[in-house]
């Protein structure tokens, strides 16, 4: 039974990988504090790796729209946290309207399940 979860397993593990790289994006210093710039790509890397075998399974679009919708919403959480980067009114209209599209794309497309 949780065979068929697999997939979906593996892309939440991908927008963790990816949203951790990117949440190390700034401390890199433009890439000049090198050691935090490979773990940052070292993030990247397992993101990607895992989201090339999410795509055998899931559509790639459907893939796609899950793993930078949501890890664009995940980002802009960790700014507000860790860089105190508090968006305004059409930031937070525009997330929402991404989660409305997440939703959208899992509970109504046929190739999503």
């Amino acid at each position: 039974m949780l065979k068929q979860y697999y997939p979906y397993i593996l892309l939440v593990l991908a927008i963790i990988a990816e949203v951790i790289g990117t949440s190390l994006l700034k401390d890199t210093d433009q890439f000049r504090r090198w050691n935090i710039a490979l773990v940052m790509i070292g993030f990247y890397a397992v993101s990607f790796y895992l989201l090339s075998i999410v795509v055998k399974t899931i559509p790639v679009g459907i893939a796609y729209a899950l793993w930078s919708g949501l890890g664009t919403v995940f980002i802009v959480l960790i700014a507000i946290y860790k860089y105190q980067e508090i968006p305004n009114l059409p930031t937070i209209l525009g997330l929402a309207m991404i989660v409305g599209g997440v939703v959208m794309v899992n509970l109504y497309s046929d190739t999503a399940h």
